[in-house]
């Protein structure tokens, strides 16, 4: 790879901290950074990296050749929205922000996990409503069965939360190799294995050809009526036609649910309305440290190609998706 000549653009406006760190990687380097897409929009055509994506950002860069494009960092983990084959038909290096997230979003599905367990959605309810009743319960996290499927940065640290709480954790991984907070990790082939054990099921994979609606009528049908469901990754890795029947019907007890095929979550949705489910509006990942995380990443890969290298922390494998 050439050492960096051209300009970098961020399609957000960095804080002044963020822009200092890398200016101090490249200090002869045109940066242009901003809120509002008049600043960054006119420099993205001359860019050779760009921080972010987005829609007029992917017309302008990639819609003439040549391009001194050779660098896309997405300013979040999932990358099923971008063009993926044209950025290898072109050469183009993207990373991502993945393991930002591990933090808040393992956070998320624990505070949905216990408040399903001590039933703290019902009493919220009943608050509202100045109600004083029992909401029956009779759950305990400490010794049930864990699965999650997508063991990576957030997988793992789900898994370690979950062994605190005294856990059996099992574990969805393409490769299947094993984790140190995983006690029995299965490839593909054994994900009905993995449903039919487990009391929770945390959903964080990412969005692939592959795992485009993974979780659906026979996944719901092969774990316990008893068992509880969080999706945390992409709405599009469940079949939500199919979670709505498995929680109407009963063949699950609930779900939490972070992330929706279509987002917004349409008002007619079913999911609205059912006691038995949790929603987020895919504010799992949200915390004040994101940026500077997002940061943290950057610049080490920055270091990497102002030396000619190829950036490898969290370099996307296009072919794979993820």
């Amino acid at each position: 790879m050439l050492a960096m000549m051209g300009k970098i653009v961020f399609v957000l406006q960095l804080a002044d901290e963020s822009l200092a760190r890398i200016q101090a990687v490249t200090p002869d380097r045109e940066i242009v950074h901003g809120k509002d897409s008049s600043v960054w929009l006119p420099h993205v055509k001359t860019a050779e990296i760009i921080g972010g994506w987005n829609r007029k950002v992917a017309e302008a860069s990639l819609g003439t050749e040549p391009s001194p494009l050779r660098w896309i960092h997405n300013w979040g983990a999932g990358v099923d929205r971008m063009p993926l084959q044209e950025f290898k038909r072109r050469g183009i290096i993207l990373t991502n922000a993945s393991g930002v997230h591990a933090f808040p979003v393992s956070e998320t599905v624990w505070a949905m996990m216990l408040a399903w367990t001590r039933k703290l959605h019902i009493y919220m309810r009943n608050q509202s409503r100045r109600m004083w009743g029992d909401a029956n319960v009779s759950l305990e996290l400490h010794g049930s069965r864990l699965g999650v499927l997508g063991v990576g940065a957030i997988g793992e640290e789900i898994a370690r939360l979950g062994k605190a709480f005294g856990m059996q954790t099992y574990g969805l991984r393409r490769s299947g190799q094993p984790s140190a907070w995983i006690d029995r990790m299965y490839g593909r082939e054994g994900l009905h294995e993995l449903l039919a054990q487990c009391d929770y099921v945390v959903n964080v994979l990412p969005l692939t050809d592959d795992t485009r609606r993974l979780m659906g009528r026979e996944q719901f049908a092969c774990m316990k009526e008893s068992a509880f469901y969080v999706s945390v990754g992409r709405g599009g890795a469940t079949d939500e036609t199919a979670l709505i029947e498995a929680l109407e019907d009963g063949r699950i007890a609930g779900a939490g649910l972070d992330v929706f095929e279509t987002e917004p979550l349409t008002a007619d949705s079913p999911l609205w309305r059912m006691d038995n489910v949790i929603i987020t509006p895919h504010s799992s990942g949200s915390t004040g440290r994101y940026d500077e995380r997002v940061i943290d990443i950057f610049v080490e890969n920055l270091q990497a190609y102002r030396d000619g290298k190829t950036p490898s922390v969290n370099r996307v494998d296009l072919d794979l998706q993820y």
